[in-house]
């Protein structure tokens, strides 16, 4: 982990009307680190980053929790502090790229609005630098592309619109929710080493979240496991693959196809589905999903460190009995 930490995240809190979604989540991302947030849909990993932008809306509240950017402490409320930071020193790379772009504007504007905003570039510079981070996510004739609207471009490439949007100003901190799904593999191992080269180039730090393993694996320094709106898990990425310490990374790391398997094999799913927010079951959240459940699992574990360092840790009172799991 990176000495200095550009972000570090306490005991966050969110609750959608009466429920509790997010529940005392705590990490942190040192300068320079890229951090995976894993997990199955629903278990916070959007609602997180979306805090952490100040763009939580309408029933979706946080409730508790502080997050801090290079130890200034982020006034998370208020929309007009948190407009200043946006584009700038922290950047989102959203989910639904079609949905977060303006249709009528064209792509070029929409990626330059951040230093003309800002006031990093003139308009005309802007143009330039914007028609040059297209070309950098892999947009062919990025100078024709520029002038077009976002309806006249494919999902994919609306997707690498918003990754030069979020990338154009070297944010301090980006946040990455599910950056390569629409694209083929190729524009995906572009854009992942797009995104390393600006971390070496400038210290950026990167919040990815993803269900890809392999992009996980191919990127990521550390990750994060959520389930039930916190985290269980947490580890430096070869050590979270070499040794998962809790049921439910193991599990879902084994849901991952192997080549080096039989051929005809059937494929692994976790069983039991995450449990309904008005019905999170008493103490740990995956018991009644996790084949090392006991009674103790009543009472909610703790994330403590395992054997082994401080790096790696797990939320669960059994988690020296992981490795067993078949």
């Amino acid at each position: 982990m990176a000495d200095m930490q550009t972000l570090e995240v306490r005991d966050l809190d969110i609750g959608v009307g009466p429920h509790s979604v997010v529940d005392g989540v705590d990490f942190s991302i040192g300068r320079g680190e890229i951090v995976a947030l894993v997990g199955e849909s629903g278990s916070g990993k959007s609602l997180t980053a979306l805090a952490i932008m100040g763009l939580l809306s309408g029933s979706v509240r946080q409730t508790g929790g502080t997050a801090t950017l290079d130890g200034d402490l982020l006034d998370l409320g208020n929309d007009a502090a948190m407009q200043k930071l946006r584009g700038t020193s922290l950047s989102m790379i959203f989910q639904e790229p079609v949905a977060s772009l303006n249709p009528l504007l064209s792509v070029g504007a929409q990626v330059a609005e951040s230093l003309i905003v800002h006031g990093r570039a003139t308009r005309r510079d802007a143009w330039t630098r914007a028609v040059e981070m297209l070309r950098d996510v892999g947009i062919p004739a990025p100078e024709q592309r520029a002038r077009q609207l976002p309806s006249e471009l494919s999902g994919g490439m609306c997707q690498r619109v918003m990754i030069a949007s979020a990338l154009i100003a070297k944010p301090r901190l980006l946040i990455a929710d599910e950056p390569t799904t629409a694209l083929d593999v190729t524009i995906q191992a572009q854009i992942l080493e797009l995104m390393r080269r600006l971390r070496d180039e400038t210290e950026t730090s990167v919040l990815i979240i993803t269900h890809d393993m392999g992009v996980v694996a191919s990127i990521a320094d550390r990750v994060c496991v959520m389930y039930g709106g916190g985290i269980v898990e947490q580890a430096e990425v070869h050590d979270l693959f070499a040794a998962p310490r809790h049921p439910y990374t193991k599990l879902l790391l084994a849901t991952i196809p192997r080549m080096d398997g039989p051929r005809k094999t059937e494929l692994f799913s976790i069983s039991g589905t995450v449990p309904d927010l008005s019905a999170w079951p008493e103490g740990c959240r995956f018991r009644t999903r996790c084949p090392l459940a006991s009674d103790q699992c009543t009472t909610r574990p703790p994330l403590e460190p395992v054997a082994g360092g401080d790096a790696h840790a797990s939320a669960c009172w059994h988690s020296d009995k992981v490795e067993h799991l078949a």
